[in-house]
């Protein structure tokens, strides 16, 4: 079998270079040591935005008459969607206990974090569902303080939509400021909120820096590169929807790598030519990011069979993936490296991406073959605790005296050592590891 390329890309998705990484780890320092002053002035730098940072109930209230009422409709229906989801993710959470010896208990229990910054991009695009997907998870896992930001536009704000989103979904706190300056805000607690326990969310290749460079400080959901799409496709796929989807990913940017792989060359053929049309249909700014896309980071696979199409999906291990294919059973069970699936014609990373429930918060850039993405569970930490009684102690103070000699921690073997001595005075213990 051998797996042939019948376009490959010409570049490869970066999160950013060292110029990137200086700038952010420039502007952190500045922001730990300036506080709320740094960030209005990062603000207004790049922002042009110098009116209020905390978004009040007045504002909350506009941002409800400015959204019509049908895409509020749609952005309840996709909040909807998405905390059903969440809480039935949440379901599957579990607190344990079990006797691992007579007398000798250990368990464990699921707790919350107690405060999540959520990011929620900006620029030219609303992105309300990055919203609703944030926020919502992190309430439905019981977070008690959940703050949010989001960029501005210069004049207006937090998009409408976007800040009516983020109120329907629960925010206790809003903030109007973007970029590195909103992680730093959330990070290091400025404008009333407290500091953040964890922060979520997409962004550009700064916001993606900021995280990263405060990774340990702050727990963060995953470090996001460009957004990818893969398409698993047969004989049996429609080339209009196996183009229209590829496509419609494309558009997120010009550094944003699409993926076609199939067993039909025919198939292939025809998706080659009707992207170029589907593209050129974008409005002006879609088709150049399409474009871009499409040209430099697409890449068109012929496989020989699906073994070997499944094979390339694991190697890839893209942040989204489609089948379009027949025994969609089979590829549920085979598949093994992916951020989130989408079996079926009927289904479409677009579904995803907006209101059918799964987060679309999810691992790039090969990162997929050790993570999944956002859910309940990146809100909350799984601890452990034991208990015992005496006789139950006994066993396992023996075995620990042991192997902490063994291992030469004698400190470890006496705490062992003065258990057994209060418990059972008078009693002998081998408690050599020879």
């Amino acid at each position: 079998m051998a797996v042939t390329y019948l376009k490959q890309a010409t570049r490869t998705a970066e999160t950013g270079g060292e110029e990137v990484r200086d700038r952010v780890a420039q502007m952190l320092g500045d922001l730990e040591q300036g506080g709320e002053e740094a960030a209005r002035r990062f603000a207004l730098e790049l922002d042009k935005w110098s009116g209020p940072i905390d978004v009040d109930d007045a504002a909350r209230a506009a941002a409800r008459k400015a959204v019509p009422p049908r895409l509020q409709d749609d952005i309840r229906f996709a909040h909807d969607n998405i905390r059903r989801f969440a809480e039935a993710q949440k379901s599957t959470i579990q607190d344990c206990t079990i006797e691992v010896r007579p007398g000798f208990w250990a368990g464990q229990r699921q707790i919350p974090v107690r405060a999540a910054g959520c990011y929620v991009p900006g620029g030219r695009y609303s992105h309300i569902a990055s919203a609703i997907m944030t926020i919502t998870t992190a309430k439905v896992a019981g977070v008690a303080d959940v703050t949010a930001c989001a960029p501005p536009r210069p004049g207006v704000g937090i998009d409408p939509a976007t800040l009516f989103a983020m109120d329907v979904c629960g925010a206790d706190r809003i903030l109007t400021i973007g970029g590195v300056q909103g992680i730093a805000a959330m990070a290091f607690g400025m404008f009333g909120a407290p500091k953040a326990d964890i922060l979520v969310g997409p962004g550009n290749q700064f916001v993606a820096e900021a995280k990263r460079a405060l990774f340990g400080r702050v727990g963060i959901d995953l470090v996001a590169g460009p957004t990818d799409s893969m398409v698993i496709a047969d004989s049996t796929a429609v080339p209009e929807l196996v183009a229209a989807d590829l496509i419609g990913q494309a558009e997120h940017g010009y550094n944003s790598p699409v993926w076609l792989v199939t067993t039909d060359a025919a198939l292939a053929q025809a998706v080659l030519d009707l992207a170029p049309g589907l593209i050129s249909a974008l409005p002006e700014f879609n088709a150049r990011n399409a474009a871009a896309a499409w040209r430099d980071c697409a890449e068109l696979i012929l496989c020989d069979d699906r073994e070997e199409m499944a094979a390339v999906a694991d190697r890839y291990a893209p942040e989204h993936l489609q089948v379009q294919a027949a025994d969609l059973d089979w590829w549920l069970a085979r598949l093994r490296c992916y951020g989130s699936l989408f079996l079926g014609e009927e289904t479409t990373v677009a579904f995803g991406d907006k209101a059918a429930g799964p987060n679309h918060v999810l691992p790039t850039s090969g990162s997929a073959r050790y993570t999944g993405g956002l859910s309940v569970h990146k809100f909350m930490k799984t601890v452990t605790w034991q208990r015992a009684t005496r006789d139950g102690a006994r066993p396992v103070a023996e075995a620990t005296a042991r192997i902490s000699r063994l291992e030469g921690m004698e400190g470890h073997a006496r705490s062992a050592d003065v258990r057994l001595a209060r418990f059972f005075p008078g009693q002998a213990f081998a408690l050599d590891a020879s």
